[in-house]
């Protein structure tokens, strides 16, 4: 069976089971604070394994895509050393919410793997929970017998907490688990060895493939354990790894998932697989990122810094840096690898094939970013080298080399082999020092303490009622404390709600809860597993009295403004631009909106314009809102309603209609365009390769913008006492200011051919070494380099100290000639370090010129001296 047989085999038998088959969730995970990316088939189901949402069917399975770069079994830095760990795979997976148990996963399991795969019976083995004291849970027998209905006893192996308890995190559903591993050895090595031992021993050819969890408890914030009213079933099992067994394959990577792009790596660089160990490891993690990066990107997630983005990024320039170092890839080569992507899963995910262009691009330019900071890292790489060298140092600075890692980009590993080939090391204590400050930042920077929830009333489901409402009489069903940042906030939940939770790219809504005595400002209102929760800065003192809650009415009506105004500016931009135009991610504030697209060169002027008027056309219009709430997807399809690559749509939606524009979406808006007043671009730019970001204000704020402006151009008309042709006056201004520039340039060059003339007649003689130190009048400050490198071209063996007191700052630099600073006599980076201190600063560069600024203007005259002082030492 090839891979896609294999999948649609798992569907077919789930579905033969009363299961309902679902679409994988988006990769790249949001509107979850706790989650970056889909890291399991569970993700999208969590609301309701916790309890906030009710289940849309007893059994589900699907195939979902999911993304692993830290936890169990997997580390970035080991995918492609080994031959079953990825970052993207795809995890196979059968659910029950509250209906079948253990009895019938254990029994399913074996069914679909025994009797519709034909694996063989006997090299499998099953895991089931051992039992932990410290948890004051047994053995889960349970399991255990139902195992040996279908397995030896001698085959069901123990598992300890770590590897057969399932936790989604400290807190929350948990439970014992099974896991299916299957013994690829070959008969005799079985023999030899029995298969039970090396179960969980991270044996290559000894592998789980298949994790039945049993989710029966909720953890809480002390530690214990509760058991669930519901139990559930959550499986997953790893497609590749299951590809590679049933295709009989030494390693994933060997099936017909990764060959074609194996092959086309192997093309590309001309470079055969399966002939080296470093080649065959460069090549199965470009082949496994270049799936994870272009997923990623179909989902709406782009290569950046911060976050999700720097995951992505950072997995790119692994792929590009193995490629750069292993394959003598010194060229973009990544993006060639989409045709073989989309012939091997274009067909699985269409989405993939629909967003090619845009994968490409962004590929292209992250490969050609990222090879140009390589080219700048090994060019700073080689000055650290030759001023350790020059020290008669064998050991780089640790902090140099996280400054090269963490500002610049480049790989700690690319680093220690261009060092190793120079007989240099690192300094890995200072290094992983600094990377751990890194991280303790970080941490603290987004740590959140929660407590557990405090049930005041059970309440079902919580109702949102604020596309209708601003005000609602309520009661608060539970709550909770948070600590962020050692500042203590409250969670509440209500039992129905006015405010929008910020979701969708709208942020939450403000307001306050008032019960007659005590009136609670609400601060923001987030979504966490579908739960609407508001955070107050304190709780009432009375928490189960009725409440009014009143939602910020300005501020809601200039989030409806701005967010109605996406909708319109997505229409315009398709209608001026090109159908391909799609959005890529917005932001709704009170303040301005933000909406990024795909497209793939700047906007011109015109275009900017056209857009503009073609909204504000629409505004003037006054196009009355058509909702269409809990409507079949299938129905807003046939009605034209754009739908986001990257969004998770259920079966039930709700969409928007201002005249022609339909799009799904779950924001607030407008009752009618007419309200917008007045929308206007603020910015147009690109954010990244085929992506373009604008930023647009309306109403009040398009106002208060266009009034600035207008009094702006005012002032400036009040400056010229004139009332004509302003353009013309501004552009006479500048080209007069052009010309008193280049005058200026003229007499400063003058100055520094007089100055020069000054300094080589001043010089002192040395050993044969001319040295010339001096301060030069301020007006030269900004020219201290060009008047140093005059003297180079004048003078052979000399050394040169200049300083200049700019705008009240000590600037220094020191040069000296090429064959000095060779001859290892004088380096001009000591000289500057050294002589910095007086003006209370630092400086560096390279062996033959360096420079420094400090903070006392009055220590430059003892700077000079003491380079003077420090100079003559060195070359008597």
């Amino acid at each position: 069976m090839n891979a896609s047989e294999i999948r649609k085999s798992f569907w077919s038998f789930f579905e033969s089971k009363q299961h309902q088959i679902v679409s994988s969730a988006p990769m790249v995970v949001k509107n979850d604070p706790t989650l970056m990316f889909t890291n399991a088939g569970m993700n999208q189901f969590k609301d309701i394994f916790l309890g906030n949402s009710k289940p849309f069917a007893p059994r589900v399975a699907n195939s979902q895509k999911c993304l692993r770069v830290s936890g169990k079994h997997n580390d970035l830095e080991e995918v492609g050393r080994d031959t079953y760990h990825h970052t993207m795979f795809e995890m196979l997976g059968n659910w029950s919410f509250g209906d079948y148990f253990k009895e019938n996963a254990i029994n399913w399991a074996w069914e679909y793997l025994t009797e519709i795969l034909k694996i063989d019976k006997n090299i499998l083995y099953a895991s089931v929970f051992e039992g932990d004291k410290d948890m004051a849970l047994d053995k889960d027998m349970e399991a255990f017998n139902h195992w040996k209905q279908h397995l030896p006893e001698d085959r069901i192996i123990n598992g300890n907490r770590k590897d057969n308890f399932w936790e989604m995190g400290e807190m929350g559903p948990c439970g014992p688990c099974s896991e299916i591993h299957v013994d690829l050895r070959s008969e005799e090595e079985r023999k030899k060895v029995p298969g039970a031992q090396l179960v969980n021993a991270d044996h290559p050819e000894v592998i789980e493939v298949w994790n039945l969890v049993f989710i029966q408890y909720n953890r809480k914030a002390d530690g214990s354990l509760e058991a669930l009213p519901a139990k559930h079933v959550d499986t997953g099992m790893g497609f590749e790894r299951l590809c590679r067994v049933i295709q009989n394959k030494k390693s994933n990577y060997d099936t017909d998932v990764f060959v074609p792009i194996i092959n086309e790596i192997a093309n590309i660089t001309n470079t055969p697989y399966g002939k080296k160990e470093d080649t065959d490891i460069a090549m199965r993690v470009i082949a496994d990122h270049i799936r994870t990066i272009s997923f990623s990107i179909t989902d709406g997630q782009l290569p950046s810094n911060n976050k999700a983005g720097y995951v992505i990024r950072r997995i790119l320039r692994r792929a590009v840096r193995y490629g750069y170092t292993f394959l003598g890839q010194r060229q973009s080569f990544m993006y060639k690898l989409l045709p073989a992507l989309m012939n091997s899963m274009g067909d699985a995910y269409p989405e993939l094939k629909k967003q090619q262009e845009l994968i490409t691009k962004v590929i292209k330019e992250e490969e050609e970013s990222f090879l140009r900071t390589l080219a700048t890292g090994i060019s700073m790489l080689d000055k650290i080298i030759q001023q350790t060298k020059d020290g008669n140092y064998k050991v780089v600075d640790g902090k140099v080399a996280f400054e090269l890692y963490d500002t610049y980009g480049f790989p700690l590993d690319l680093t220690e082999l261009i060092l190793k080939e120079n007989d240099l090391v690192i300094n890995r204590r200072e290094f992983e020092k600094e990377m751990e400050a890194q991280k303790n930042r970080a941490r603290s920077a987004t740590a959140i303490e929660t407590e557990d929830w405090v049930l005041l009333m059970e309440d079902d489901v919580e109702e949102f009622i604020g596309y209708d409402y601003l005000e609602t009489d309520l009661t608060i069903v539970k709550y909770r404390k948070i600590t962020v940042k050692n500042k203590s906030l409250y969670q509440l939940v209500f039992n129905i709600t006015p405010f929008y939770a910020e979701s969708g790219g709208q942020v939450g809504d403000t307001g306050y809860i008032d019960n007659g005595t005590e009136k609670i400002e609400i601060i923001d209102t987030k979504k966490e597993n579908n739960l609407i929760v508001h955070l107050a800065k304190k709780l009432p003192k009375d928490l189960k009295s009725d409440f009014k809650a009143v939602v910020n009415r300005d501020k809601r009506q200039n989030i409806a403004n701005n967010h109605t105004s996406t909708h319109l500016l997505h229409q315009a931009l398709k209608e001026i631009l090109g159908t391909h135009v799609e959005q890529k991610g917005s932001l709704v504030h009170p303040d301005y909106l933000r909406f990024d697209f795909a497209h793939f060169q700047k906007m011109t002027r015109e275009e900017i314009e056209k857009v503009e008027k073609l909204v504000n056309q629409r505004i003037r219009k006054n196009f009355a809102l058509e909702e269409m709430r809990d409507i079949p997807v299938a129905k807003a399809q046939d009605l034209g309603a754009m739908m986001l690559f990257g969004e998770k749509y259920g079966d039930v939606v709700r969409a928007i209609k201002f005249g022609d524009s339909i799009e799904l979406c779950g924001g607030t808006h407008v009752k009618h365009t007419g309200e917008i007043g007045f929308f206007k671009i603020i910015s147009e730019a690109s954010i990244a390769s085929g992506i373009r970001r604008i930023e647009a204000v309306t109403g009040v704020k398009a106002e208060e913008m266009i009034m600035t402006q207008h009094n702006l151009l005012l002032a400036i008309q009040d400056m010229f006492k004139s009332s004509g042709n302003l353009q013309k006056n501004i552009e006479s201004l500048m080209a007069d200011n052009s010309k008193l520039s280049k005058d200026l340039d003229g007499i400063k060059r003058n100055f520094i051919n007089m100055k020069k003339r000054d300094l080589v007649d001043s010089a002192i003689d040395i050993n044969g070494i001319k040295i010339i130190t001096a301060t030069v009048d301020p007006v030269l400050g900004d020219k201290l380099k060009d008047l140093a490198f005059q003297l180079k071209k004048e003078m052979n063996e000399f050394v040169a100290v200049l300083g200049a007191n700019v705008n009240n700052k000590p600037q220094l630099s020191v040069i000296t000639s090429d064959q000095l600073a060779q001859s290892g006599k004088l380096n001009a980076v000591e000289v500057i370090r050294d002589c910095a201190k007086e003006i209370q600063g630092g400086g560096g560069g390279q062996s033959f010129f360096a420079t420094a600024g400090g903070k006392n203007p009055a220590g430059l005259d003892s700077a000079i001296e003491r380079a003077k002082a420090f100079v003559t030492e060195k070359l008597q």
